[in-house]
């Protein structure tokens, strides 16, 4: 009891810390801009652009905040992952797997051979291991398309009959997909959970090696408080031009980032709905998702399943926690610019279900903090659109730019969101660039620079355009608009400009607009309001250029979004036979220091 009243208290100070952080920068950002705002007063312009200003504010603040403390642990802890996570230090790499555990693979209208790719290997190694007797892997089918079903059925027919002898193995599709994924995993649970203690959840696209899944099972085993232990997932390494970069960016800001938040979190971490651990009798008993509506004989189900199985896995006493750590699974990143504005759109409807589940009872406040800030995510797109919109017109209007914002300041202010929109790839960057080890498995000092510079101008193109995306999507959202589960394309290919202009024309349309005001009224702004307005009005352009196939191979030859497992990649991803690895194990360009 003195150990777990001492836990609290530690916990409670992180999290007291992390608040204060976070509310002196919310302050402090919103006293620099009203003091850039100051000439001449407050007026309406004024406050409305402040008012905006502010909810673009808590997710870059929240962003800041995290990677702040993950820099410092990761550059001043011994061991990063067992401060935010101490169960790993009772756990030794013998410990035996004693647990039945289940591995829950959904899928809907997906290409079974892909997903078929995924799981050989880590078949191969659970088998390897020993401990084949006790992982049942479930096959949980939602696909609705007849003729994809006939495929699917034979090549999972297939892969059973290949390894069933060796590992357990199931197959069940459901004919209608009620419920979505969280109605696929809850119809397992009902039908075979009670022959489980544990579940691994994969989505179509995971791939997550058989020692991964062993670390998560024995962690579990000496913690029979965790409910859900969420892995780090990072991208697979790609051939397309726009996910290599992307994946780059997104391995810098997921290291500090979850690192910083598991750190004050604890035990009210996140759970991102694949390549994660649950435990199946509370998950079962107490993560049930509540029903949004019944609309006559249709059901309004949630899409965003994960952050509301989380928060009602910790109020149930259980705790939520992530393994920070790099190699225990990978997935594929979009291709192209259209598919992962698919995907966030679908992400976007998803958390904007949330406000109607902020107030269920028992939840504790972390978990309701997480469920906020998961719809500021989106609700901060209209304001940086309105926040552009109101930028254009004060400087196409106004007779002297000093009548609005001082230029002293607002350079101040326009510097200091840049720190904070990057702070987590910031942070990233710098612990690669402090350790020569990392270093070279970004393919070297000079390779890592040039790349990070890619990436920091790819993501000034590629948020704008996204937030025009989220605007158009909320409006309407008023109009009951609705996402359906779409088929993915997880294959690269071409967009064709054509394609890519019909998509993106209300962003070219607005991008070109405001440009067009600006160099004509103020050119000298120009510089200033490419960082909201550039993205926008290339992003037809973009979509068809990062969607090159000989930018793609190029890329992946040069070491352009270099990835560690290019430079040395791990055994079992060798067995993917993946085109980017086989194009990096080419000679490299530039020196390795």
């Amino acid at each position: 009891m003195i150990e777990t009243d001492a836990a609290g208290k530690i916990m409670f100070a992180r999290r007291a810390l992390f608040a204060v952080l976070f509310l002196v920068t919310m302050v402090g950002s919103l006293c620099l801009a009203a003091l850039a705002l100051s000439p001449g007063g407050f007026g309406i312009f004024d406050v409305v652009v402040l008012g905006l200003f502010a909810i673009t504010l808590p997710w870059m603040v929240a962003g800041f905040c995290n990677a702040l403390i993950g820099f410092v642990i990761m550059r001043f802890s011994a061991d990063p992952v067992a401060a935010v996570l101490p169960a790993v230090e009772l756990v030794r790499d013998d410990d035996p797997v004693t647990a039945s555990t289940a591995i829950l693979l959904c899928v809907r209208n997906e290409l079974p051979e892909r997903t078929i790719r995924n799981l050989a290997p880590m078949l191969e190694g659970l088998c390897a291991s020993g401990y084949a007797e006790r992982f049942h892997l479930y096959l949980l089918s939602d696909t609705g398309d007849a003729e994809l079903a006939i495929g699917e059925e034979a090549f999972f027919s297939e892969l059973i009959a290949t390894w069933g002898d060796r590992i357990a193995i199931s197959y069940r599709r459901r004919t209608v997909n009620s419920g979505f994924k969280a109605g696929n995993i809850r119809d397992f649970c009902e039908r075979w959970g009670n022959r489980h203690e544990f579940a691994i959840t994969l989505d179509a696209d995971s791939f997550m090696p058989a020692d991964a899944i062993i670390r998560l099972v024995q962690i579990m085993q000496v913690d029979p408080k965790l409910g859900i232990l969420q892995g780090l997932i990072v991208g697979l390494p790609s051939t397309s031009l726009f996910a290599r970069i992307f994946q780059f960016g997104m391995r810098l800001g997921m290291r500090s980032y979850t690192i910083g938040s598991a750190w004050w979190q604890g035990d009210c971490g996140p759970y991102w709905g694949h390549n994660a651990i649950l435990r199946l009798k509370p998950f079962t008993e107490h993560c049930q998702l509540p029903l949004l509506a019944r609309d006559g004989e249709i059901e309004r189900h949630i899409l965003s399943h994960d952050q509301i199985e989380a928060a009602l896995m910790r109020a149930a006493g259980y705790h939520v926690r992530v393994l920070p750590r790099e190699d225990l699974g990978w997935e594929d990143n979009p291709p192209t610019l259209l598919e992962f504005m698919r995907r966030d759109l679908r992400w976007c409807q998803g958390n904007m279900q949330y406000w109607r589940l902020v107030t269920l009872p028992n939840l504790t406040l972390v978990s309701r903090y997480q469920l906020v800030l998961a719809i500021l995510m989106f609700i901060g797109s209209p304001a940086w659109v309105g926040l552009l919109g109101l930028a254009t017109a004060a400087l196409a209007l106004c007779d002297d730019p000093a009548d609005v914002m001082r230029s002293d300041i607002g350079s101040v202010l326009l510097l200091w969101i840049l720190v904070m929109w990057f702070s987590p790839k910031i942070a990233g960057a710098l612990d690669v660039l402090l350790a020569r080890e990392e270093r070279r498995a970004f393919g070297g000092a000079g390779r890592f620079i040039v790349n990070f510079a890619i990436e920091t101008g790819y993501s000034i193109i590629l948020c704008p355009i996204l937030w025009i995306s989220h605007t158009i999507f909320l409006f309407g959202r008023l109009f009951h608009r609705d996402i359906n589960w779409m088929v993915q394309i997880r294959d690269d290919h071409a967009v064709p400009f054509e394609l890519a202009l019909r998509d993106l024309w209300p962003q070219t349309l607005v991008g070109c607009l405001s440009l067009g005001l600006v160099m004509y009224s103020q050119p000298w702004a120009l510089p200033y309001i490419l960082l909201l307005a550039g993205g926008p009005a290339c992003a037809a352009p973009f979509a068809t250029v990062t969607a090159w196939a000989l930018l793609g191979g190029l890329a992946a030859r040069t070491g352009i979004g270099r990835l560690p497992e290019e430079t040395a990649a791990p055994e079992h991803l060798l067995d993917l036979a993946l085109p980017a690895i086989k194009s990096a194990s080419r000679p490299p360009l530039t020196s390795s220091v």
